[in-house]
């Protein structure tokens, strides 16, 4: 192949953001997560972000994250294998592993190299995954790098999963894998029958919590919480990106797993530390959640119980959801691009799913009101959807 061809097969397809006559991927922000933030020196109002207890752009957040860099400088320069590992790092692992009520925990640099890294370690050639077919496109393609067959079970139907696990001829390990708060729709996955199967059949479940810590559970312990599951025998993994509002991934599960997965996961050991900064972050995110869930939580609900309300009232077609976002069901993809567009135009910020994302006639358009926006910012958007009526798919 010539190097011509090489490029030009690497031309990015616009097709659709052409016809929709708007592309809204890459945002460009000049602010942090304010209520209202700024994009391209225009006012929004913030319903993208996973900011789901308001937390990003918090004074006590931010200057956590200041003495982080002042002890111990903006970086380590070094995988935690290596001189990466500070005292920081530990106190870090120790106070999630608490709070998820999990033996030990690592931190990666982003939950997607947690979940991309996970099965290969774990995974052997004759072992079988059995994964909800709508899970993330992170533990998707983790498992696709196991050396193992997997399968697909129908989204969050238990009697398909156990038909499966009835019907396994595997001579190894068997593990099941979900998410517990699907993000595109809201749904929480039954991790009580999950969990109840897999100990059942003994197999090793598996769960990203990312949109569930910090959201669900009694005081915003995940998923695990919510549903009261006590000595939990087997994966588990999240986002600090989202509630938790800084960054990093983490990985919990029984200590001897965890030690193993220090000197065996790839994406850890050959990876830059997390840096000060967040892992400061993420202690006093711990402590403003431990004090103030209750508040937070009861405006994270409220605000996302006003726009289903409201969206439905101004005739959205709006996705089933558990959890605290609200989906519309927008259509094709040009379709979809065309409602994000009215939106933007109004100053409402919203993140969009296409296809491959969802299936091409499956559009999704995501709100998430975090907990840091004000009762006039909520008001103005449910006053202004009545504008947008006319281009309902």
């Amino acid at each position: 192949m010539k190097t011509k061809q090489f490029y030009e097969r690497c031309q990015l397809d616009d097709e659709v953001a052409r016809l929709a006559g708007f592309n809204p991927y890459y945002p460009l922000l000049g602010s942090g997560l304010d209520d209202p933030v700024v994009i391209a020196n225009h006012a929004f109002i913030d319903l993208a972000s996973n900011n789901y207890l308001g937390l990003a752009n918090d004074l006590r957040v931010k200057e956590a994250a200041i003495n982080g860099i002042e002890k111990y400088g903006v970086s380590l320069c070094a995988t935690p294998v290596a001189s990466g590992y500070s005292e920081l790092f530990k106190n870090v692992e120790e106070a999630l592993s608490d709070f998820v009520d999990l033996e030990e925990t690592i931190i990666l640099p982003s939950c997607y190299q947690a979940n991309n890294g996970l099965f290969q370690v774990i995974a052997l050639p004759d072992d079988l995954i059995l994964v909800d077919r709508d899970a993330h496109s992170s533990l998707m393609e983790g498992i696709r790098s196991a050396s193992c067959t997997f399968r697909l079970f129908r989204h969050n139907d238990m009697d398909h999963l156990q038909d499966l696990l009835n019907r396994n001829k595997c001579t190894g390990q068997v593990f099941v894998v979900t998410e517990s708060v699907f993000s595109t729709e809201g749904a929480i996955a039954p991790m009580d029958e999950i969990n109840t199967l897999c100990n059942k059949y003994g197999a090793i479940p598996v769960v990203d919590d990312s949109h569930g810590i910090g959201v669900i559970g009694k005081n915003g312990e995940g998923v695990l919480s919510h549903f009261s599951i006590k000595d939990y025998q087997g994966i588990y993994t999240a986002s600090l990106g989202k509630a938790m509002s800084t960054t990093g991934g983490m990985i919990s599960g029984k200590a001897s797993l965890i030690e193993y997965l220090r000197y065996s996961i790839s994406h850890l050991i050959y990876s830059t530390a997390l840096p000060p900064a967040p892992l400061m972050a993420v202690l006093e995110v711990l402590s403003i959640i431990d004090n103030e869930f209750s508040s937070l939580s009861e405006k994270m609900w409220r605000y996302a119980a006003q726009l289903k309300k409201g969206f439905t009232n101004a005739g959205f077609s709006m996705v089933s959801s558990e959890a605290p976002i609200n989906s519309i069901k927008s259509g094709n993809s040009v379709e979809t691009l065309i409602l994000t567009r009215k939106f933007h135009e109004l100053g409402i910020l919203t993140t969009p799913f296409i296809y491959p994302s969802v299936p091409e006639k499956e559009g999704r358009i995501r709100l998430i009101a975090g907990a840091n926006l004000s009762d006039v910012s909520i008001e103005y958007v449910l006053q202004s959807i009545t504008n947008i009526q006319n281009i309902l798919v």
